[in-house]
């Protein structure tokens, strides 16, 4: 039988991170946003999940690898600091690790990730993102 020359070539959804490897790689992510972005980044809080989980009006087949949810400092009064929650940034482990052929892939994608939800924290729309190469 002829050898499937495939056979050891990484594809979607074979290419692995433990968990600690994947919150090692999005920490690095972070740390490498310039300091005068991440001094004015202000109550913000990071998470890792396995997938994202569609609402009830959304499509099920939703394959987010990340996700912005707050306000954004474009949309923020003087007083909304006090006693807010903070805006969280999600990223989807196994998403993320679906949809990339390799380590070095991956790593590059968690940090167009997290480029990408703090850029929305930001006020940053999508399309603009996608102008600029980081959509």
């Amino acid at each position: 039988m002829p050898r499937d020359p495939l056979a050891s070539m990484p594809y979607f959804g074979r290419c692995e991170l433990t968990l600690a490897e994947f919150q090692d790689a999005a920490e690095a992510a972070v740390a490498r946003i310039p300091p005068e972005l991440a001094q004015a980044m202000t109550n913000v809080a990071f998470f890792i999940e396995e997938r994202y989980n569609p609402g009830p009006n959304e499509d099920p087949q939703t394959s987010l690898l990340g996700l912005y949810e707050g306000t954004p400092l474009t949309e923020r009064d003087g007083w909304w600091d006090a006693g807010s929650l903070p805006d969280r940034i999600t990223l989807y482990r196994q998403t993320i690790l679906d949809s990339c052929l390799s380590r070095e892939e991956v790593i590059d994608e968690i940090t167009v990730t997290v480029v990408h939800e703090i850029a929305h924290h930001f006020g940053i729309d999508d399309e603009r993102l996608h102008a600029l190469g980081w959509g």
